[in-house]
């Protein structure tokens, strides 16, 4: 999306947070963990350079639904090396969150950053879901066009789309309800109606992908195929021209992945950028990553790169599937 302002909750209120980048101690847990604080304002924008708009890739999806076996768990080592993405990412001046589930052995690892920021574009899942699930029930109807514009909205992160979409689904009310059926305690709705700032956190995002494939959230399975297959044909730049290869896609480059990416300037100065996804044909693993950097935003996007990078740097979670 394009460069927006935002309001940023600093959680945890005996923590201060350090753009500069501090060290943030790696946690490992079985259920995400939940917190709340209050919001700051940003500062105002500084604009993104364009890029040309491309092509939709090609269509090469699988359905969603529970993980198949595969061997290994892909965790060995991980919670050092998000250790050392954490802190090549605060020597670089950016803060880092990090949360990965393996949806098989449910293991959720996170470097312990409960920052709750602006979701940016990520939102448009919530924004998705709340219309695919009115259509379900037959409380709206999908043209056509809408059904088009749906497809972009995901793929391409089409702002037009989301504000129209935003205002048909009564706005804040979109997140509430959302927030509600998916059981996330840190996503609330922006406090400027605006919908690239709702607020969340990477904890609550992780479970946000788990519940929308295992169906309890209430989104029907056929709904929710239609918003993965549309994040498995993510282009590799937004309608806007923004690239959006950063982060998980160019760093799991040996992998399949699903990914919805949020990018937007400033908090204070800093670019945050949100890389968001399933990663494996499988749909075995949810990762969420999240940076703040005082930085340009060609800067940023290479920052959240390298840190994947770090994480899985042979390009890959966990051995290759076998069926």
């Amino acid at each position: 999306m394009r460069a927006r302002p935002l309001t940023v909750l600093a959680a945890m209120a005996a923590v201060t947070l350090v753009i500069a980048g501090c060290d943030e101690a790696i946690v490992e847990a079985k259920v995400p963990a939940k917190v709340s604080s209050k919001p700051v304002r940003g500062a105002p924008d500084r604009p993104a350079q364009p890029a040309p708009l491309v092509e939709l890739l090609p269509d090469g999806v699988t359905t969603p639904g529970p993980p198949q076996a595969v061997p290994g768990s892909g965790f060995e080592g991980l919670q050092a090396r998000i250790q050392e993405a954490t802190d090549e990412a605060a020597a670089s001046g950016a803060t880092l969150s990090v949360a990965i589930l393996d949806r098989k052995t449910h293991r959720l690892v996170s470097n312990g950053n409960p920052q709750i920021v602006g979701t940016a574009s990520v939102a448009k899942l919530f924004i998705a879901d709340d219309l695919l699930l009115a259509e379900s029930e037959g409380k709206t109807s999908l043209s056509p066009d809408d059904r088009q514009a749906l497809d972009v909205m995901l793929q391409s992160s089409d702002d037009g789309a989301a504000e129209k979409f935003w205002d048909q689904g009564g706005g804040d009310a979109i997140i509430t309800q959302v927030a509600s059926r998916y059981g996330l305690s840190s996503t609330t709705p922006p406090d400027d109606g605006r919908w690239w700032n709702t607020m969340s956190s990477v904890t609550d995002l992780v479970h946000y992908y788990d519940v929308l494939l295992d169906g309890s959230g209430g989104l029907p399975a056929e709904r929710a195929k239609i918003i993965v297959n549309d994040l498995a044909r993510s282009t590799p730049n937004g309608i806007d021209g923004y690239p959006q290869r950063f982060g998980i896609p160019d760093g799991l480059y040996a992998e399949t992945v699903a990914v919805k990416q949020g990018w937007m300037c400033c908090i204070g100065s800093a670019w945050v950028h949100l890389s968001t996804g399933l990663v494996g044909a499988d749909r075995r693993y949810v990762m969420v990553v999240q940076s703040l950097q005082t930085s340009d935003d060609a800067t940023a996007r290479d920052t959240i790169t390298q840190a994947v990078k770090t994480i899985f740097p042979d390009g890959r979670i966990g051995s290759t599937p076998t069926y």
